[in-house]
């Protein structure tokens, strides 16, 4: 039987099921049944147990629910760079190519996919093959997705460097892997990247490398691409994203990058959930990287040199204001976000009836009296390694310079004492 006839069939059947009445409980009607609880047997997968909090959830809730401001998530305030708009614009009202509204190549977008190997190929020192060694999946998200279900195996132990993205840890756990943490030190240099590598190749084990602030990098600093250190192309994925290289978090485009048996798992596992991305989406960042590609070196024009450039103030202005107000700032020499240390601060919070950790009800206590919004760094650590992060919280400087001011004047008006 063809995929066409069993569609059919289970249409045919649909259309044979009689007419539902929809029926209030507290109003009888002629035909109505009591409703009936859900069974005790239907119920969410016990797989998922233990990964239902998500800090994302809670604390953009609290931010729009008392207005405050939002230095929390990862995310822009203000537009892409013009000329990608451009390409999206021009994209989605075409009459050359009606294509561009339907569905593409699942695994990427013939165009991107060109795109991405044209962009890599010279950083990652050999010639990708954009057809097998390249994969789009929707952001860097349904990457991390596609290679944990895709290369995990029940059982597996998967090393996840304290502080994480906080994806990882549930993704491993339903995959059926064990996380074990690995807690950062304050330095982390060269050597260690190499110390990895080493372990990786005498242990045989896949590196997931998520590289999606490779553009943001400051001074004098450079980002090494851990695939490129030798024997690691074999066994790395490096995952960057769309959303994060043009400032578009909601275009939701991201992409791994590796050896095609390793590419494989992830494509066999995309294409039986997610399938494809939205066509218009990728061709319009595949142009916007075309335009990149070709002004590459010129930093007033290409984008993915000169955020960082843009950024620089940015991160300056915030670090300078939370020193004044007694707030430790980390200076972070690439990405858009700042740990701060808030343990000099004299602050009582109220009991807030949880028992979750320290930085978790100073935000919630900034949010509702401060109206200033962050995000709680606990988030980011496993359950036994949580002390090592309470007493900071995380803010994101990719803001507009007027709301940088505004949480800026929050700041200054606290007059909080400050613990000698």
């Amino acid at each position: 039987m063809s995929v066409s006839q069993i569609v059919g069939q289970s249409r045919q059947c649909l259309s044979r099921l009689p007419a539902l009445s929809v029926c209030s409980s507290d109003i009888p009607a002629r035909g109505c049944q009591p409703t009936r609880k859900m069974s005790t047997k239907i119920k969410m997968a016990d797989r998922l147990k233990g990964t239902e909090r998500n800090v994302w959830v809670e604390f953009g809730k609290l931010a729009a629910d008392y207005k405050a401001i939002n230095l929390g998530q990862g995310f822009p305030d203000y537009h892409p760079p013009q000329h990608v708009l451009d390409e999206f614009a021009k994209t989605i009202t075409s009459s050359e190519n009606s294509l561009f509204h339907q569905y593409t190549r699942s695994y990427g977008h013939p165009h991107l996919v060109k795109t991405l190997a044209q962009l890599y190929s010279p950083i990652m020192g050999r010639q990708i093959d954009a057809m097998s060694e390249v994969m789009v999946s929707v952001g860097a998200f349904g990457i991390l997705f596609s290679t944990i279900q895709g290369l995990v195996n029940p059982g597996d132990e998967v090393i996840i460097i304290e502080p994480y993205f906080d994806c990882y840890e549930p993704m491993v756990k339903v995959a059926g892997g064990t996380p074990v943490f690995i807690p950062l030190r304050p330095v982390y240099k060269m050597d260690e990247v190499e110390m990895i590598a080493d372990l990786c190749k005498k242990h045989d084990a896949v590196c997931i490398a998520d590289e999606v602030y490779e553009w943001m990098i400051y001074s004098d600093n450079k980002h090494i691409k851990i695939a490129t250190l030798p024997g690691m192309w074999e066994r790395t994925i490096t995952i960057g994203s769309a959303g994060k290289t043009f400032s578009a978090t909601g275009w939701k485009l991201g992409w791994g990058i590796g050896p095609s048996e390793l590419i494989q798992a992830l494509s066999v596992l995309h294409q039986n959930s997610i399938y494809t991305c939205p066509t218009p989406i990728q061709e319009a960042v595949a142009s916007g990287l075309d335009y990149e590609i070709s002004v590459f070196g010129d930093q007033e024009k290409c984008y993915l040199q000169s955020l960082a450039l843009e950024l620089l103030p940015k991160r300056d202005m915030l670090a300078k204001v939370l020193a004044e107000v007694g707030i430790t700032p980390t200076i972070p020499e690439g990405g858009y976000f700042m740990m701060a240390d808030i343990s000099k601060l004299d602050v009582e919070i109220p009991d807030d009836g949880t028992d979750d950790p320290y930085d978790f009800k100073f935000i919630r206590w900034m949010c509702k009296e401060k109206k200033l919004s962050a995000i709680p760094p606990t988030a980011f650590y496993s359950q036994g390694d949580k002390k090592l992060g309470e007493k900071f919280i995380r803010f994101c400087f990719i803001k507009n310079d007027e709301t940088l001011e505004a949480a800026s004047k929050v700041l200054r008006s606290w007059n909080v004492a400050v613990k000698k």
